[in-house]
C-alpha cells in the first residue's frame, strides 16, 4: 500500500514549479524591438494584447497603422478642445491672458545679441529641418538591422505631432505675442507650441526608449535632465522670440507627450499582432 502511494505522489514531485505561476507579469518580447527596448513591449494579456486579438488576422503594419490614426484623431481632437478653451474661456477670465503676455513683455524688454542668438539655437534644434534629419537617420540604421518597430516610432512620433499640430492651429486662431517678432510666421498661429510639441515627441521619445535599455540609475536620471533641459530651453527660445504665450507652451507640451503615449501603445499593440501571427514566433519580415 506504501508502495503504491509512492507512485502517485511521484509524478506531482517532479512537475517544474513554474509551470503553476500566471503570465501576467511577463511582456511580450520580440526581435523587433520589445527586447532591445522593453517599453515597447507589450504586457501579457494587458491591453495591446487585448486590442491586437481583437484585429486577428490584420497585418501587424495595419494593425500598427490603424492604432496610430486613431490616436492621431483623438489628440487631434483634444487639443482643438483645449485651444478653444484657452482662448476663448482661461485668456479672457482672471487677467490669465494679460499674465500671459506681460511675461513676453518682459522677455523682449530683456532681449541682448547673446541671448537672441541663443534662442535661434533653440528654435532650429526643435525646428523643421534638425528633427526630420534626426527621425529619418534613426529610422534608416534601424531599418539596416530589421528593428522595424523602433524605425516605425522615430518617424511616426513626429509625424503624430505635426499632424496633431497643424489640426490645431486649422481651427484654434490666437494672436502672436504682441512685441517685436523675431520670425516671420502667421500671426494668428500662437497656440499651440510646435517646437515645444515636437521636441517632447522627438528627444523625450528617444530618451524613453533609452532608459527603457539602460536601466543604470545615473544614466536615467542624466538622460531625463538632459531631455527636460532641452525642452525648457526649446520652450523659453520660442517665448524669446515672441513665437508663443506661456499657454502656447502648455499646449504644446500636451501635444507631444500624447503624441509619445500614442506610439507606444501602437507598438506595443503591433508587436503583439507580430506575436499573435507567428505563434510568438516574431520575423524580420513584420513591424
Amino acid at each position: 500500500m506504501s508502495n503504491h502511494r509512492n507512485a502517485l505522489m511521484t509524478p506531482l514531485k517532479t512537475q517544474p514549479v513554474t509551470a503553476a505561476l500566471p503570465r501576467r507579469a511577463g511582456r511580450i518580447h520580440s526581435s523587433q524591438g520589445g527586447r532591445d527596448f522593453p517599453v515597447l513591449a507589450a504586457g501579457r494579456e494587458g491591453r495591446a494584447e487585448a486590442l491586437a486579438a481583437s484585429f486577428r488576422g490584420l497585418h501587424p503594419a495595419l494593425v500598427f497603422a490603424v492604432v496610430m490614426l486613431a490616436g492621431l484623431a483623438a489628440i487631434a481632437v483634444l487639443s482643438i478642445g483645449l485651444g478653444l478653451l484657452v482662448t476663448r474661456i482661461l485668456e479672457q477670465a482672471w487677467g490669465i491672458g494679460a499674465t500671459d503676455e506681460h511675461f513676453n513683455v518682459w522677455l523682449a524688454a530683456h532681449r541682448t545679441p547673446s541671448r537672441t542668438d541663443a534662442s535661434l539655437v533653440g528654435s532650429i534644434i526643435a525646428g523643421g529641418v534638425v528633427l526630420p534629419i534626426i527621425a529619418a537617420s534613426i529610422a534608416t540604421i534601424c531599418a539596416v538591422f530589421k528593428k522595424w518597430r523602433i524605425a516605425a516610432f522615430a518617424v511616426f512620433v513626429l509625424g503624430v505631432e505635426s499632424a496633431a499640430y497643424r489640426a490645431t492651429t486649422l481651427v484654434v486662431h490666437s494672436h502672436r505675442p504682441r512685441v517685436a517678432r523675431l520670425e516671420q510666421l502667421p500671426v494668428n498661429a500662437s497656440y499651440p507650441s510646435g517646437h515645444t510639441a515636437a521636441a517632447i515627441a522627438v528627444y523625450g521619445g528617444l530618451i524613453l526608449l533609452l532608459t527603457s535599455r539602460f536601466t543604470d540609475r545615473v544614466f536615467r536620471v542624466s538622460a531625463w535632465a538632459l531631455a527636460l533641459s532641452v525642452v525648457v530651453y526649446v520652450a523659453m527660445s520660442r517665448m524669446y522670440r515672441g513665437m508663443h504665450h506661456p499657454l502656447d507652451v502648455a499646449g504644446g507640451v500636451a501635444i507631444g507627450v500624447a503624441a509619445v503615449i500614442v506610439l507606444v501603445f501602437a507598438c506595443r499593440t503591433a508587436g503583439a499582432a507580430v506575436e499573435s501571427r507567428r505563434g510568438g514566433r516574431a520575423s524580420g519580415d513584420e513591424l
